[in-house]
């Protein structure tokens, strides 16, 4: 590629890393400050932590039940900011997360880019496609430690597929196992979903050291990552265990709304469902969409099927969800047939980044199936909980895009149209005060007669 060329992508880069930024800082001004995804209750338990540094049980509040570094954090800023008052304590807490979700798009692009430097366009795409990913855009406008936890995740599983792709012995292989156990110690202070990338980084280091043929290597390197991650993050499941008898709660009172929420039991055929109503009623309190798992889930990526970030009710906000769902299938299917590549590359030889980065799509998505089941509300079916997949995503998605591009000039030109399309639906309808303007309550209200079951744990 001539220098022209990369002078050229690199400008396109930078001019559209400049618009994703800009969404981000506007609607951390411009959101409403009580907004979104358990706002107030994540307020309460920052709050509180900024009065005293102890430790709340977990049935003290909804959010309580939470691990605490992402709050412990909040607080800590606060403090160190002089007691700011809520609104600007807030905007500084969303500023700082919106950066971490922005370091998992430059760990997506330079992964993508180490592993396939012939194509920098597709490093590129790599970017573009997590900027402007609806769920990331507006995750990046709540309270939440969603961005912190898959940041954390992305860390790791980058370093370790950096890693896998070095053909040689890898010097102080014990020292950075030790440090990605730190960084995966902290996700599982963050979130429970921690857990995933600790064994994911595990399992990814015994492969490894199955490719070289070194065993004892794999085992060193496995053992010192879940060690030091589970002194890191495990010493709040273990006093939880020795305080109250759980390693993580389940069932709290606290919770006890969501026992009313339909539909109340899972069925085998909720996770094959995917209805029409995906695309024209794109809403999780959809009457077809109540027995839908996958299509809930697509509309809650692609979209806002809870209405925490856009507006509750407005035929002009379901057009617009139509339009950008109906867009989005060319990524979520090239995302599909990228994994089915990389799984084709893992058989042939476990070298490379596809092990690690498979590890995880298989590890979040059973892990979602099976809270989705134990937890059986429309409530639970978030986009969110999938962000740790951010970074598998930009890379099979961008290399699926860029391979059926080079097939053809007019189809390349019909694909990077339709995905700037894509990125403009983004742009128009997820930049807060545009198009659309939150003011009513957030998300969807629901009552009737409770459901006795035990309420979601997070």
């Amino acid at each position: 590629m001539g220098a022209r060329r990369i002078g050229a992508l690199v400008a396109l880069g930078l001019a559209l890393a400049a618009v994703g930024i800009g969404i981000r800082v506007h609607n951390a001004f411009h959101y409403p400050i009580n907004k979104g995804f358990d706002a107030r209750p994540n307020w309460r338990y920052i709050d509180r932590l900024g009065e005293s540094w102890a430790l709340p049980a977990p049935d003290a509040d909804w959010a309580t039940a939470h691990p605490p570094l992402f709050y412990y954090a909040s607080a800590a800023l606060g403090r160190a900011l002089g007691h700011p008052d809520k609104q600007d304590l807030v905007i500084w807490i969303r500023l700082i997360s919106a950066a971490f979700g922005l370091l998992t798009v430059g760990l997506a692009a330079a992964l993508v880019y180490r592993v396939d430097p012939e194509n920098p366009q597709r490093a590129v795409l790599a970017g573009v496609l997590l900027l402007f990913l609806p769920v990331h855009i507006y995750m990046s406008a709540m309270l939440h430690e969603e961005l912190l936890v898959s940041s954390l995740a992305s860390l790791v599983v980058v370093g370790i597929a950096w890693e896998c792709t070095d053909p040689g012995r890898p010097r102080r292989a014990l020292l950075r196992a030790a440090g990605w156990g730190v960084v995966a110690g902290l996700a599982l202070l963050t979130k429970l979903t921690g857990l995933l990338i600790i064994i994911t980084g595990a399992a990814a280091y015994a492969l490894d050291g199955w490719r070289r043929r070194d065993p004892v290597l794999a085992a060193g390197r496995a053992a010192v990552l879940v060690g030091v991650a589970l002194v890191v993050g495990g010493w709040y499941y273990a006093h939880n265990r020795l305080e109250y008898g759980y390693f993580y709660p389940y069932g709290l009172p606290s919770h006890r709304i969501l026992f009313k929420y339909p539909p109340g039991e899972r069925q085998f055929a909720d996770y094959l469902r995917v209805p029409f109503a995906t695309f024209t009623e794109p809403s999780v309190i959809s009457p077809e969409l109540l027995r839908s798992i996958w299509g809930s889930t697509y509309i809650s990526v692609w979209f806002d099927g809870h209405r925490h970030f856009l507006p509750t009710t407005g035929d002009a906000v379901n057009r617009a969800g139509t339009v950008i769902l109906l867009l989005a299938l060319l990524p979520t299917l090239a995302f599909a047939r990228g994994i089915g590549r990389g799984l084709l590359r893992a058989v042939e030889s476990p070298r490379g980044p596809d092990p690690p980065l498979l590890l995880l799509v298989g590890l979040t998505l059973g892990g979602y199936v099976a809270f989705s089941w134990r937890n059986p509300w429309f409530a639970v079916l978030k986009g969110t909980f999938l962000l740790g997949l951010s970074v598998p995503f930009a890379f099979y998605a961008s290399e699926s895009l860029n391979l059926w591009a080079r097939v053809s000039r007019a189809r390349a030109g019909v694909i990077w149209t339709w995905i700037g399309v894509l990125c403009l639906a983004a742009v128009l309808i997820f930049t807060q005060g545009l198009l659309f303007e939150k003011h009513d309550k957030p998300g969807f209200k629901w009552a009737k007669p409770p459901i006795f079951h035990a309420p979601a744990s997070d």
